[in-house]
């Protein structure tokens, strides 16, 4: 499998978003949020999604000429406009005001709205983490989850994510979908042909599928029921109600071909903790021993923060067929 030292491989990413009509200035944000998936394990938001960003821009659905601009409405508050573009840049334009409107107010809100798939909504997440501050995200997605009872397609994956720092570091990370899974998993064991596992998903007929092109025809398996569902309608409120992203009944694919940009929503919430608790830090500690101090236990985000530890510094690897998709562009 060929391999591509960190440098070669911000190299590549650059060069394929460049040649696809994508402004330079605009490629530093897309190119973290790969590298943080490949290196955290999460390869299905890495360089798999490269050939899907770069036909996305040659098409219209990603503005690559995009100027995303900011509107600070209050002295807690502010929104910005992706401009249709990568919402990796319009989030890294706004995330140095919140931090300071954090700092300042203890609590501060940032929305963004005309945007597209943030990837790994955790790696957005964790970075507020790293300042001192939960981080709370949220961002939506084409409609794929139909309410319980129903068969069409209502909210999309929808996932939320919750960032808790402890020591410069994010120690818990939250990152999961409305769904039973991510849409980009099945979309990968559809490109390859694999089956997925039955539960996580149904055909157009609303019947459960192992078949992950059929899956992709129908509607993805709520989380928990209800519950799922429910999630996914809690982050549709923030990201298209609140935020003013499309409804997910009105956005584009993230990974076909028809329709214009998606103008999705993202919305997020960074939060002083030790202002409001001063004993923040060792009820955060406790709670973390609480569950580290089991046997087999896991805390939630510490595979992913393990294996960015243990890549972060190693080469990626490119599958064949995958790089031979990247070379073509």
């Amino acid at each position: 499998m060929p391999v591509f030292s960190k440098e070669k491989a911000i190299e590549l990413i650059k060069e394929k978003l460049i040649k696809s009509n994508c402004m330079p200035e605009n490629t530093d944000g897309i190119i973290q949020g790969i590298l943080d998936a490949e290196y955290s394990g999460i390869k299905s938001h890495g360089f798999h999604y490269l050939p899907i960003y770069c036909n996305h821009l040659k098409i219209g659905k990603i503005n690559g000429q995009a100027k995303p601009s900011v509107d600070r409405i209050s002295r807690a508050a502010l929104k910005v406009n992706a401009d249709h573009g990568f919402a990796h840049t319009a989030i890294d334009l706004g995330l140095s005001s919140l931090f300071e409107m954090t700092s300042q107010e203890s609590v501060a809100v940032m929305s963004i709205y005309n945007s597209y798939n943030c990837g790994v909504l955790g790696f957005h997440t964790k970075r507020i983490a790293e300042k001192g501050f939960i981080g709370l995200g949220f961002t939506n997605a084409p409609a794929s989850i139909a309410p319980i009872g129903g068969m069409k397609a209502v909210v999309g994956t929808n996932p939320f994510s919750l960032a808790v720092p402890l020591d410069g570091q994010a120690q818990i990370i939250i990152d999961q979908s409305a769904s039973v899974v991510a849409k980009s998993e099945i979309s990968v064991r559809a490109k390859t042909g694999e089956s997925i596992p039955e539960g996580w998903a149904f055909d157009s007929q609303g019947k459960v599928t192992t078949n992950a092109q059929e899956a992709l025809k129908g509607t993805m398996a709520p989380s928990g029921g209800y519950k799922g569902f429910g999630t996914g309608l809690l982050v549709e409120i923030f990201t298209a109600c609140i935020a003013g992203g499309n409804l997910g009944t009105q956005a584009s694919s993230f990974a076909g071909e028809d329709g214009g940009p998606p103008s999705t929503g993202q919305f997020f919430i960074a939060i002083d903790a030790e202002k409001f608790n001063s004993n923040y830090k060792e009820s955060i500690q406790s709670l973390i021993s609480s569950i580290t101090e089991q046997e087999g236990a896991r805390l939630p985000g510490s595979k992913r923060q393990a294996a960015f530890q243990q890549n972060h510094n190693q080469d990626i690897e490119i599958a064949d067929q995958l790089l031979e998709r990247i070379n073509q562009i």
